[in-house]
């Protein structure tokens, strides 16, 4: 699949590597396109690196990973974006002392509103840029998830599938306006991390456990406002 990375800093030449190593096509993009080009140079693995304009035609999936930024600021035309699978994996600034606002209307859902053509997608937005380190292994291993929001059901299963290539175990998560929800997981994330020390390799991983055989607690029972 052609993957175009639409800012290329820690999260998108992550990525964009892992992707490159699982025989992806790779283009890195920036504001210029010596800034680009050095950082496929860098990357390997047959990746091409340009202006973000480039990028942007390229790409069937892109990464969009300039936090707050209307598209339309970055690219000379937001047309190009039309039909395409735009990833968003952002989150809000920190807050001074993690004194975080209620999410009532997530960037993921701002993004999409600013580019009305394209099929946005929420995800990798819950997690350091360190955990891509361990891409495949032992991401495997511990079934480090990776949630996934947007209003595409093909969308959202192709954004399934690149995480999924690269070692995550993926979560669909429906509409893009579960965004908001998943854009307060990762502000609870970096605070576990930053905030409770807990480092950047904290991360969530969703289990399923098998039903009790035995209810000797009664069972779930109806609630009563008694």
């Amino acid at each position: 699949m052609k993957i175009g990375i639409i800012g290329s800093g820690n999260m998108g030449r992550s990525l964009g590597i892992l992707w490159a190593e699982q025989q992806h096509e790779v283009f890195f993009g920036a504001r210029t396109k010596e800034k680009g080009q050095a950082v496929a140079e860098s990357a390997g693995n047959n990746t091409q690196g340009g202006t973000n304009d480039e990028v942007a035609a390229f790409g069937d999936v892109l990464l969009y990973t300039i936090r707050g930024v209307n598209p339309a600021e970055v690219l000379t035309s937001i047309d190009v974006l039309d039909g395409k699978i735009l990833i968003d994996c952002n989150n809000y600034e920190i807050p001074e002392n993690f004194a975080y606002q209620a999410i009532e209307y997530s960037l993921a859902e701002k993004l999409a509103e600013q580019v009305p053509q394209a099929r946005v997608v929420k995800a990798f937005n819950t997690m350091a840029q360190e955990v891509f380190e361990l891409s495949p292994q032992p991401l495997k291993e511990y079934n480090v998830s990776v949630f996934v929001a947007g209003d595409e059901d093909d969308a959202r299963k192709i954004v399934m599938s690149l995480a999924a290539d690269i070692g995550f175990a993926p979560v669909d998560c429906g509409e893009l306006r579960f965004a908001r929800l998943l854009e307060g997981l990762g502000d609870f994330i970096r605070y576990l991390i930053i905030g409770q020390k807990m480092g950047s390799y904290t991360t969530i991983s969703i289990n399923t456990l098998p039903e009790a055989k035995n209810q000797r607690l009664g069972g779930r029972q109806a609630s009563s406002l008694q």
